[in-house]
């Protein structure tokens, strides 16, 4: 595995280096660089220390691993790949994605997963270990959001006003949810054996990645919330 060291280096020198890496490489002394691995396939890269804003945007397919916490807009706009987040993460992680996945173990800031879309087979999957700050799935169109909340257990899982928009995609949220506000254009409900089962799918790599038993993050109440209006926008923007 290729190492480089980015200290002293900007974005656009670090960038020219991993695309003239070999596919597996290592970035060492990371401090704040944005837009690392932007628009990348086929590498499987490796991250110490805490990457800037838009760490894999519009990634085409790349593995990043940041052994830590990364800043704001990770994973902006990406259409394949995956990105792991050992620590927390920033806000507006997943911004308009259309593919790929974004594992975190910790925490994510306000507006996670907002307006993620999906197309034909290409899904998108942000699953966040710990808690969400507000605005979750704001605009959500498609994809799959999950929040455990692991750690704490106390307490709100997410923030103010999720799903605030959403018109698409599903959510599942390791909580009761009784202190928690919807908007009236979502509903939401207790997870069915079927959407227990679909979880399972989406947790099983999330697990390994993180050294979690699957079976126990299973054993809980889930939550689910799903779009409720045909146009959830009229209430919203149409004068009557």
């Amino acid at each position: 595995m290729l190492s480089i060291n980015a200290d002293g280096l900007d974005h656009r020198e670090l960038n020219e280096a991993l695309r003239s890496a070999e596919r597996s490489c290592r970035i060492e002394s990371c401090l704040g660089q944005r837009f690392i691995a932007a628009g990348m396939a086929d590498k499987d890269i490796m991250i110490q220390g805490v990457p800037g804003n838009a760490l894999g945007a519009y990634l085409n397919g790349s593995t990043v691993t940041v052994q830590g916490n990364a800043q704001d807009a990770v994973g902006d706009t990406m259409n394949a790949g995956t990105i792991v987040i050992h620590g927390n993460v920033g806000d507006a992680a997943g911004y308009a994605m259309r593919g790929g996945r974004i594992f975190v173990k910790g925490n994510a800031g306000y507006r996670a997963g907002i307006h993620m879309k999906e197309y034909q087979d290409k899904v998108p999957l942000i699953v966040i270990g710990g808690k969400a700050g507000s605005f979750l799935g704001e605009y959500q169109a498609g994809g799959v959001i999950i929040v455990l909340d692991l750690e704490t257990r106390r307490g709100k899982c997410v923030g103010k006003y999720p799903c605030t928009g959403m018109h698409g995609g599903k959510m599942f949220l390791r909580s009761e949810c009784k202190d928690i506000e919807f908007p009236e254009q979502v509903t939401a409900r207790q997870a069915s054996p079927d959407d227990m089962n679909e979880l399972r799918g989406h947790l099983m790599d999330y697990c390994k990645l993180f050294g979690l038993d699957l079976d126990e993050v299973m054993d809980a109440h889930f939550t689910v919330v799903t779009p409720d209006s045909r146009n959830p926008y009229e209430e919203m923007y149409v004068a009557n």
